[in-house]
């Protein structure tokens, strides 16, 4: 087991009794809960009936911590509900690029898994093969704004960065962040730094 994982089970424990941490966009959907943790068997069917192997970070968060629940955004999907995306072709230069559903063909290109529930057509997705694997991504699946990639190492790595940031009470747009300070701004969308 990653020694990660019950530093990272503690500070999600104690999350939600921290007064002065941020508010993190789609709480009040996932509530810090988690669901429950993921059979071994369970993780390697889904591999084996989507030909795919999951980054290691994200199989121990399954495993280990929980397998659906408490995120950013609107929470860890089910692993069930995950699906295998790929990034549109590219088109004008300049414009961003969504995703789109995988096919039977498009294995040979880089695959990501759609793993929490942003709302609408945003995604937020970890590469499962390529250059990027093990990295979490959010985009658009209609290409309005372009992917995103956390400069954070893999899942395990970027889940925490969002707990600590909410611990901390500090602003975070990428991870959809507010601090107590800036709730209470009338401008506080404006002021928001972008990371």
């Amino acid at each position: 087991m990653d020694p990660r994982i019950p530093r990272l089970r503690r500070k999600l424990a104690a999350i939600p009794f921290q007064p002065l941490r941020s508010h993190s966009f789609g709480e009040e959907q996932h509530q810090f809960r988690l669901g429950p943790k993921l059979a071994e068997t369970r993780v390697t069917g889904f591999e084996a009936g989507h030909g795919i192997a999951l980054p290691d970070a994200y199989r121990q968060f399954l495993t280990h911590i929980g397998g659906s629940g408490a995120s950013p955004f609107y929470g860890l999907l089910p692993l069930e509900r995950c699906s295998l995306l790929v990034m549109n072709s590219r088109g004008e230069p300049g414009t961003p690029r969504g995703f789109e559903g995988a096919g039977p063909g498009d294995h040979e290109s880089d695959l990501f898994l759609h793993v929490i529930e942003m709302g609408c057509t945003d995604v937020c997705v970890i590469a499962v093969t390529g250059p990027l694997t093990g990295r979490v991504l959010t985009g658009n699946s209609d290409g309005f704004w372009g992917p995103n990639v956390s400069s954070a190492i893999d899942f395990l790595d970027w889940y925490e960065r969002w707990l600590n940031h909410m611990s901390a009470g500090r602003d975070n747009r990428a991870l959809e962040l507010t601090s107590p300070r800036l709730r209470a701004h009338p401008d506080r969308y404006r002021m928001a730094p972008k990371i």
